[in-house]
């Protein structure tokens, strides 16, 4: 047993070394990874802020052109369309929308135009994101528009405040797409940046899952290895102790050796004396119940009955001396019903305590009801004790006392 508690403990130490290096490779390419997602999220961070440093001119322009717009009403671009002869204003601001809207200038007083029940809807969701420079569109508003003094917020306000508002949109959209088209490589940039932290990540994740397992399964051999080393320190110390009494076991057998012939010597002189040890219980039984102590030790050079019988006779109460162990013995074997003559209520208590669990029934003569309880005790063939006897008994009692029973088919009737 302590030769394969070693062999277990050696073997469990090698994987747990095989492990731990196997931990110890996939921390060291985990951190390499941690720190190439750390470079990779860093780069992706510079990137978008400054994206959103280049789109912080471009953003306000263009909220409070929208919120231009959200001011205009149906009844404002009524207005305007309604004028017979626009002023100048009016004209290059709606000459500057045909642009954005790609129709050419020359419709400006078509009444499809302004008549559009989602005009004001469609510059609000105007795409600034892809606008075509296939188109020309921002080349052309920049070239004859936004340099053009006149086309300012404030002078045009001057002819129509449905004017103001799309000048203020043109003029925004114009500064958002010359500031798109700067930030546009470098949303490019950012998306491939976290398309690439994102595939990083991944990939890092998968590892950290491998580590976690290989950690955990090196953690469980590490406990399972502490059990066992545990585990062969109590098998060891088991060993000892067994060595130890097995030691001890042979130096008893050894001093016992003798024992064995003088027990045989012991055995044959019992059973020799068996048919004189029978013979002088039964006179001891018989006749020297009256005798004193002495008489009797002198009758017997020895005790009866079982030590073990007698052990629990004095549990009950019953005093350890020799003279109540031969009384108690005679008790027990006598033929006839015993009379005990008990001024301290010593073999009172010890006869109720011997036979509390067999249902004893104790009764007195002057009790009632008396004859009964002794009628069910001979019935059910429970013991029975009679307390107080005077000097005569009830002569009821005589063909019990004397055991007067006749037959009745099998079984004998009292």
């Amino acid at each position: 047993m302590k030769i394969q508690n070693v062999i277990v403990w050696r073997d469990d130490s090698q994987v747990i070394e095989v492990e731990s290096v196997e931990v110890e490779a996939k921390s060291k390419v985990v951190r390499v990874d941690e720190e190439a997602a750390t470079i990779k999220a860093n780069e992706a961070e510079a990137l978008k802020k400054e994206c959103e440093s280049d789109l912080a001119d471009a953003i306000p322009a263009l909220e409070d052109a929208l919120s231009a717009l959200d001011t205009l009403k149906p009844s404002d671009v009524t207005i305007v369309k309604a004028m017979k002869n626009p002023p100048s204003g009016v004209k290059l601001v709606m000459s500057a929308v045909c642009v954005m809207k790609d129709i050419k200038p020359d419709k400006i007083a078509d009444p499809k135009l302004l008549g559009d029940m989602n005009f004001l809807r469609d510059l609000r969701e105007y795409d600034k994101d892809n606008i075509p420079v296939s188109l020309s569109v921002m080349q052309k508003i920049r070239r004859e528009y936004v340099t053009n003094p006149d086309f300012v917020p404030s002078i045009v306000a001057k002819a129509s405040s449905a004017a103001e508002g799309l000048c203020k949109w043109v003029k925004a959209m114009e500064q958002y797409d010359r500031v798109a088209k700067v930030v546009a490589p470098k949303k490019a940039n950012l998306a491939e940046a976290q398309e690439s932290l994102a595939t990083i990540m991944a990939l890092l994740d998968q590892k950290r899952a491998e580590l976690k397992e290989v950690e955990d399964r090196l953690a469980a051999l590490q406990k399972t290895f502490e059990e066992k080393t545990e585990e062969k320190a109590q098998l060891e110390i088991q060993v000892d102790l067994c060595a130890r009494k097995l030691e001890r076991a042979v130096k008893l057998i050894g001093g016992l050796g003798g024992e064995k012939t003088r027990s045989g010597r012991c055995t044959l002189i019992t059973y020799d004396n068996l048919t004189g040890d029978v013979l002088i219980s039964a006179g001891v039984i018989a006749y020297l119940g009256a005798f004193t102590a002495g008489f009797r030790q002198d009758c017997t050079n020895k005790t009866l009955g079982d030590p073990i019988k007698i052990r629990a006779w004095n549990i009950a109460g019953l005093p350890s001396d020799s003279f109540s162990i031969d009384n108690g013995v005679i008790v027990s074997n006598s033929r006839r019903w015993p009379l005990m003559i008990d001024p301290q209520g010593q073999a009172n208590k010890w006869v109720k305590n011997s036979e509390k669990d067999n249902k004893l029934s104790v009764i007195k003569l002057t009790d009632g009801d008396y004859m009964r309880t002794l009628e069910n005790c001979i019935q059910f063939g429970t013991p029975l004790l009679l307390e107080n006897v005077g000097e005569e008994l009830d002569p009821s009692l005589e063909p019990l006392l004397v055991k007067q029973t006749f037959k009745q088919g099998a079984r004998n009737v009292r």
